[in-house]
């Protein structure tokens, strides 16, 4: 009987046990719930539209319009929630889900402007407000407004006062910028923008100049730019230095335009000058502040021994003008009428340069051969049709830069003193020289020139008591520059800077 209480025991445990173990099911997982709301940092406001997911992954949700969220059946564990807006600092808030439980959090997002700089107000430095005289080239200059580590992007815009044309320069990295081609004599208005890319863009104050009209500006000069010769205008230096140099600078002339041999006669205050045309080139005259082009040659061109090289001159008070072309010398009115032919010579004799002055009506000629040497200048009376007077004849090596005193007794010119000839027509120790034809005496006007360059295009200051005159390197690539020679027929010589990367000068 013992023995059967003892099995029965064995028996009950044995089904107690299988019982308790069907109630408790192994590795079952368990769920709760997260809430939570999401505001603007400073002053709480509500953020609709957040991104709201959670490491390890759950379910993605974003918050209402009240700023609220929630995220059901959320499997109980320690999660890492993350809350992302644009234009806010994504953040991040640890949450501990609970078996049935409701656990809420709340998220303060910062504003990227909150703890981003606004960039500085630009200030205009040049051309300040008010400025006038300032030249159809301009570097306009403005202070930072970098304020934190933030890039800034400038945007300058330029509105001609005229027109009310408005020129937007935009993607400036840097606090300047060159403008060139600005209108003669206009006012101008200008504004620069700073932009961070993050906060609201900042505008400087707006600022206003004008152009100068180009009438006190008594030197002329062509400065090559990209492959073109154009017309400069420009006034006295203030000093020596490169940058006290190249002042009050106008641009006469377009830069998609090849126009050089700028020649001003001030009885009609007018610009004659040659210019390119398809394959010819032409005589064009304009006012002294680049208006009113005008052509004045058309049926016969301006031709002879290398376009560069060619000169011509106004003469009649500025009613008429003398060019060659090729061995001819031609006579037309400035304003295209009046073709003649007044002077000739042998063929294969090219007419290169011509000059005249208001004393007489003797005109000096230079004429080379069709390689540019075997030069001769002469003097000739067109009228009757002879050499007055030879200047220089028989040299060797190349000669040029033709050019009367006001009194006509005196004529300038060069010549290489090295006599190379060469198929390059390159010059090695060019120099200026000076004729007296009272009596016949030729002699070197001291420049103070450099062994290895060459000196270029003489021309006589207004009042004969200078000379003005290009020096450059005899390499033929070096930077040309203008500069005047004074007290010249004394012991006191001295050599002005007065531009630079400039050529073929003139001085009225």
């Amino acid at each position: 009987m013992r023995k059967c209480t003892q099995q029965t025991f064995f028996y009950l445990m044995i089904l107690f046990l299988i019982s308790a173990c069907s109630e408790e099911p192994i590795d079952e997982s368990t769920f709760g719930t997260l809430t939570g709301k999401v505001v603007a940092k400073g002053d709480n406001t509500p953020l609709p539209n957040v991104k709201i997911s959670s490491t390890p992954v759950s379910t993605t949700v974003f918050t209402d319009a009240e700023g609220n969220f929630e995220i059901g059946e959320v499997q109980s564990g320690e999660y890492s929630i993350q809350a992302e807006l644009s234009d806010f600092k994504t953040a991040f808030e640890a949450a501990n889900i609970l078996e049935g439980k409701t656990v809420n959090i709340v998220f303060e997002l910062d504003s990227l402007e909150v703890n981003n700089l606004v960039p500085l107000t630009p200030m205009l430095l040049f051309p300040e407000d008010g400025a006038t005289n300032i030249g159809t080239q301009a570097e306009f200059a403005w202070s930072s407004s970098q304020n934190d580590d933030d890039d800034i992007n400038y945007t300058l815009e330029l509105r001609n006062g005229a027109t009310n044309e408005i020129e937007t320069f935009g993607d400036l990295k840097d606090t300047t910028l060159l403008v060139d081609n600005l209108a003669i004599g206009k006012n101008y208005f200008w504004q620069v923008t700073a932009s961070d890319g993050v906060n609201t863009s900042v505008k400087s104050p707006l600022a206003g100049f004008s152009t100068d009209g180009g009438t006190s500006n008594r030197f002329l000069y062509v400065r090559d730019i990209a492959g073109n010769n154009i017309i400069f205008s420009g006034g006295e230096p203030v000093g020596n230095d490169d940058e006290e140099l190249n002042q009050n600078e106008l641009q006469l002339t377009p830069s998609n335009t090849n126009s050089y041999r700028p020649k001003k006669d001030n009885t009609v205050n007018k610009i004659a000058f040659l210019r390119s045309v398809g394959a010819e080139t032409h005589i064009f005259t304009i006012n002294t502040d680049g208006t009113g082009l005008t052509q004045v040659t058309e049926a016969v061109p301006v031709a002879g021994f290398r376009q560069e090289e060619v000169e011509f001159t106004w003469y009649d008070n500025g009613a008429k003008l003398y060019y060659p072309s090729f061995n001819k010398l031609y006579s037309i009115n400035a304003d295209g009428s009046g073709l003649e032919v007044v002077y000739s010579t042998a063929m294969g004799v090219l007419i290169s340069e011509v000059a005249v002055n208001p004393a007489n009506d003797l005109v000096a000629l230079k004429t080379n051969n069709l390689d540019g040497y075997n030069a001769r200048i002469v003097v000739v009376d067109v009228d009757s049709d002879s050499e007055v007077e030879v200047v220089s004849n028989g040299q060797n090596g190349g000669m040029g830069g033709l050019d009367y005193s006001a009194d006509g007794n005196r004529l300038l010119f060069t010549r290489d003193v090295s006599g190379v000839e060469n198929a390059e027509y390159r010059q090695l120790d060019s120099r200026v020289f000076e004729y007296n034809l009272t009596d016949n005496s030729t002699s070197e006007i001291d420049t103070i020139k450099e062994s290895g360059t060459n000196d270029l295009d003489p021309k006589y200051a207004p009042d004969d008591g200078a000379i003005i005159f290009v020096n450059t390197s005899n390499d033929g690539i070096s930077e040309k520059r203008i500069y005047r020679t004074v007290d010249n027929n004394s012991n006191n010589i001295r050599k002005e800077p007065l531009f630079t990367d400039a050529f073929m000068p003139d001085w009225e």
